[in-house]
């Protein structure tokens, strides 16, 4: 889910708002340096009489004497209330101004989050969801992102996307986030403690919901676990394993890095096999999938919950496995639609893939 840049009027209000204060200070600045030349004043006593006259208080204990000293008086205290009528002016209807606009704003992305179904939470977008936010724009899923920090929904809202400036631990944060009819979760605040509040608090909304983890010590995994997440990811462990294997077989790393960059343009997929689909009752060779097109099945979860990695020809396809594949996009696309029963788009009797 995506929304539109913020409005650039809000950016206007604030440029008036300088504009007021500096016009104030630049009149307060002359009407001193004047004052203490025509008078002979010290600079307080300037700045004090001046400061009667912008702000029109008017003591009468200190008052120009020479000729060009009231002259310059008489026209500094008709400039000076039009400035300061401007200064305040400007900065309330600034103010209005963008209060309105973030009202205006929050209550358009409510209504389109109330709308939102089948979408995922990230909770937190710090250095791990940041990475997380990426992927996910990249893809088109659509999600909303909960974060409290000023400065990171600066930047996700100029980036478009959809913000909720919340405390992601309450209930009623992730409740305004359609907790209810998301289809993920990411807990990925900087404190486990927190994590494991924003874990319990989804599952009992959402018993179905797929929820996953950050774990920033190691012995946090097991209590978010416990809590109700799927998955937990350590990424101080992930990141020490990767860091092995660079280490030791410098070749696997290249590899997974190429896959992660995307350099080979390959990627990763599961789909499930439903019914109607004419994969299901079929051995992987007969299927054609390798050959048709250029897809590699890591491994097969059957639906009772076993797991056949690198799974043989004679492997059959049942309804209800989830296949884990691996091949270019457009390839995995149409095999999604074979598992899920579609035909495929523009398929012609000589040039379809043979199932």
């Amino acid at each position: 889910m995506s929304l539109p840049p913020r409005p650039r009027s809000l950016l206007t209000s604030r440029a008036r708002i300088r504009l007021g204060i500096a016009a104030v200070g630049i009149a307060v600045a002359t009407g001193t340096i004047v004052f203490h030349i025509l008078e002979g004043w010290s600079i307080v006593d300037s700045l004090y009489l001046t400061a009667q006259t912008v702000t029109t208080v008017g003591f009468g204990d200190l008052a120009p004497r020479t000729v060009y000293g009231r002259l310059f008086a008489t026209v500094f205290m008709l400039l000076s209330v039009g400035i300061v009528l401007y200064a305040l002016t400007s900065s309330v209807q600034s103010i209005v101004q963008s209060e309105m606009l973030l009202t205006f704003g929050q209550f358009r992305r409510s209504r389109k989050m109330s709308k939102l179904r089948d979408h995922f939470i990230i909770c937190g977008a710090g250095r791990v969801g940041s990475h997380l936010v990426r992927g996910l724009k990249a893809g088109n899923d659509p999600f909303i992102v909960i974060e409290s920090n000023r400065a990171r929904v600066e930047e996700l809202m100029d980036q478009g996307i959809a913000v909720l400036v919340r405390d992601a631990t309450l209930e009623e944060t992730l409740r305004e986030a359609g907790v209810e009819h998301a289809r993920g979760l990411a807990a990925c605040l900087p404190d486990d403690a927190d994590n494991v509040y924003v874990v319990l608090t989804a599952r009992d909304l959402n018993p179905k919901l797929h929820i996953v983890a950050r774990a920033a010590e190691e012995q946090a995994e097991g209590k978010l676990i416990r809590a109700g997440a799927n998955r937990v990811v350590a990424p101080t462990i992930i990141g020490g394993h990767r860091m092995a294997m660079a280490l030791t077989k410098p070749a696997v790393g290249d590899f997974l890095d190429s896959l992660t960059a995307n350099d080979l343009e390959l990627g990763f997929e599961q789909l499930e096999v439903e019914a109607g689909s004419m994969l299901s009752g079929r051995k992987l060779s007969e299927t054609n999938i390798r050959s048709e097109l250029d897809i590699v099945i890591v491994s097969i979860r059957r639906s009772h919950g076993e797991i056949v990695f690198n799974p043989t020809g004679d492997a059959k396809i049942e309804l209800g496995d989830m296949l884990i594949a691996i091949g270019r996009a457009e390839a995995l696309a149409k095999l999604t639609a074979l598992a899920r029963g579609r035909a495929l788009a523009g398929n012609r009797a000589n040039n379809r893939v043979k199932v």
